[in-house]
């Protein structure tokens, strides 16, 4: 993902003045009482439970929840009445992108515009107000939105910005968009060779802008690194979106030394709110921040590396996803293989020896076998709760979905990604191929544990819209009528323990947070309105008002 972005001091200053803000916002931790709710939660069995009152430890953990007509302590610190509103747990991501989520929203952002020229417009406004940048950085852009029949070329950039080099992520990250100046600095020429697990695109024998997975290193190693104070404000501004959106805790897919640096300063600032549970972007960066076996839950359960990220293949979107037979729609491709299978077990074998879990990108029906095989393999050797994860699994082939309910393997999946990937899924695929593709029922009736997630900042972090799409597979209009393959819909509340304690468990921390029970942290948010009554449609306009974590109000809508 892109996690490049240059502005200007005056604005770091101000997020992380904001930060302190709102940590002076939030009340002590003492004996407390959250009373007068419409509170929901789940048990560990996801069956709901109702309360009315909700008592939190001075540590900010639950001591209680508490029935209409139970006495209330009278000797309370504090008591805040919610007048009856909706209180539900705090919804837990289970694959985002810290770090990109708020570069993204600091830079150029071409997530909203739904044509080429005017994606092109957009980015020639940026160019103007900003003449002073050494590049013009940001992302968000997907040619399938656009109805545009291909990718990009640096064609339709040159020109917008002069000799500004222009470098633009995909909204999914695996690709880049460049433009001859961008090559012309990165000494991209007809002579540059695709790397291993990646491609350069080409227009008869020149590169012609787009940069797909392991190729857009060739561009991204001259863009100028953010600073220290950069990627502050880069979190900052996450954090803020994140608890906006009721997410109190976030898996941190493939975090870099230099992210985590971010991290451990705002978390010696003081100014850290959201939980991250941590996965590197390498097995030396784990070992190298954590040493063997992770590092400790740092800032009082805020922050903790217990896992390593590896990448199988590709995405759909730009066609490497890796595949077992070619893609329907370019009959001579079938993604991209980024791990011969010595190298993958042998990266896991690494990992699992220093004592951290194992999370593996695979999105193919190919690259979904080769992890599987590697678990497996693993598993003869790897013995006890190692919870292995296999990141989206999105094209499996149905021989291979009974291997998910084995050796504990967890499927992280994202319910918007069917809904927004599914007319470029069928295209891609063909209708042979749907059978495995977004199976979350069959997940579950395998054996295998759900967790959750959105993937952002290729998709919106709102938990809600993941929601619905989860249990009626259709998107924000409606649409299919009856849902794409409804027989792989999950119900309401599998979908909701799999955003809330199923990614908790994936990352080895149900007994910490993700429903809120006696010693788990209090980690709630108020909503307007109970989303276990609401439609689909309802369910999707859900807004947060409040976000207590920790029992403390860190985020509110006004």
């Amino acid at each position: 993902m892109l996690k490049q972005v240059q502005h200007d001091g005056k604005r770091v200053v101000q997020a992380v003045l904001a930060a302190f803000a709102l940590s002076f916002a939030t009340p002590a931790l003492a004996d407390a009482l959250v009373d007068n709710v419409n509170g929901v939660t789940m048990d560990k069995d996801g069956k709901p439970i109702q309360f009315t009152g909700l008592l939190i430890t001075p540590e900010g953990k639950v001591s209680r929840l508490l029935q209409r007509g139970d006495k209330r302590p009278e000797k309370l610190d504090w008591r805040a009445d919610m007048k009856g509103r909706t209180l539900l747990p705090g919804f837990v991501d289970a694959h985002g992108h810290v770090m990109e989520l708020g570069f993204r929203a600091l830079a150029l952002d071409l997530s909203d515009t739904r044509t080429l020229e005017e994606a092109k417009a957009k980015i020639a406004a940026y160019a103007k107000a900003n003449p002073d940048r050494k590049w013009i950085l940001g992302g968000g852009w997907n040619q399938e939105a656009w109805g545009l029949g291909r990718f990009p070329t640096a064609a339709d950039l040159d020109g917008i910005a002069g000799d500004q080099p222009i470098w633009l992520a995909r909204a999914d990250g695996h690709a880049g968009w460049a433009n001859s100046a961008a090559m012309k600095v990165a000494g991209v020429t007809a002579r540059s060779i695709s790397p291993a697990g990646g491609r350069i695109e080409k227009t008869g024998t020149l590169p012609n802008g787009v940069f797909v997975d392991a190729a857009q290193q060739l561009i991204e190693k001259a863009v100028p690194q953010p600073l220290p104070a950069d990627r502050n404000a880069a979190f900052i501004k996450a954090q803020t979106i994140l608890l906006g959106f009721g997410i109190t805790a976030t898996a941190d897919m493939g975090t870099s030394l230099d992210d985590w640096l971010a991290y451990r300063r705002i978390g010696d600032l003081g100014a850290m709110r959201v939980r991250v549970m941590s996965y590197a972007s390498s097995v030396d960066t784990a070992v190298q921040v954590g040493g063997r076996g992770g590092t400790p839950w740092l800032y009082g359960d805020k922050l903790h590396l217990g896992g390593v990220k590896l990448y199988a293949d590709g995405a759909l979107g730009s066609r490497g996803a890796w595949l077992k037979a070619p893609y329907s729609d370019a009959p001579k491709e079938s993604g991209l293989g980024f791990m011969a299978e010595d190298v993958i077990r042998n990266l896991m074998s690494r990992a699992s020896l220093e004592g951290y879990q194992v999370a593996v990108h695979a999105i193919g029906d190919k690259a979904n076998a080769q992890a599987l095989d590697a678990i497996e393999a693993m598993s003869d050797t790897y013995k006890g709760d190692r919870r292995w994860r296999i990141e989206h699994a999105q094209i499996v082939d149905p021989i291979d979905l009974p291997r998910f309910g084995k050796f504990g393997t967890i499927a992280s999946m994202q319910p918007v990604h069917a809904t927004s990937d599914r007319t470029m899924a069928e295209a891609r695929l063909g209708a042979a191929r749907l059978t495995g593709a977004y199976a979350w029922a069959t997940m579950l009736k395998n054996g295998a544990k759900l967790a959750f997630g959105s993937d952002y900042p290729v998709e919106s972090p709102d938990p809600f819209a993941g929601w619905a799409a989860a249990f009626t597979r259709t998107d924000a209009t409606g649409q299919p009528f009856g849902g794409w393959r409804p027989e792989e819909a999950v119900t309401r509340e599998q979908a909701w323990w799999a955003f809330t304690q199923g990614a908790a468990y994936a990352g080895f921390a149900e007994d910490k947070f993700g429903r809120l029970a006696v010693g788990q942290q209090a980690d709630f948010i108020i909503v307007d309105r109970d989303p276990l009554l609401a439609s689909p449609a309802e369910l999707r306009t859900t807004k947060v008002q409040e976000t207590w974590v920790g029992g403390a109000k860190v985020w509110s809508r006004k």
